[in-house]
């Protein structure tokens, strides 16, 4: 049985997944080395990418060094 929110997520969370999504795409890797790279659980970085999980603001920036970008580049223009 999934789970349901008490509350709907923010669209930015939505927005930051896709963004996420685009540079792993155009770096031409996988998740599951982002996720290696970034010290974490591939399960949780594939939630963050869906935006059905909010992230802190350390996770934005292992993420941001693991795709090799500044992590002003991921929430530009949210």
């Amino acid at each position: 049985m999934k789970k349901e929110r008490k509350t709907e997520l923010p669209e930015v969370v939505k927005e930051l997944g896709i963004k996420i999504k685009e540079e792993i795409n155009s770096n031409k890797l996988k998740p599951r080395e982002v996720a290696n790279d970034a010290e974490m659980d591939v399960e949780n970085l594939r939630k963050y990418i869906k935006g059905s999980q909010e992230m802190r603001i350390g996770t934005l920036f292992k993420i941001a060094k693991a795709l090799k970008i500044h992590p002003s580049e991921l929430i530009k223009d949210l």
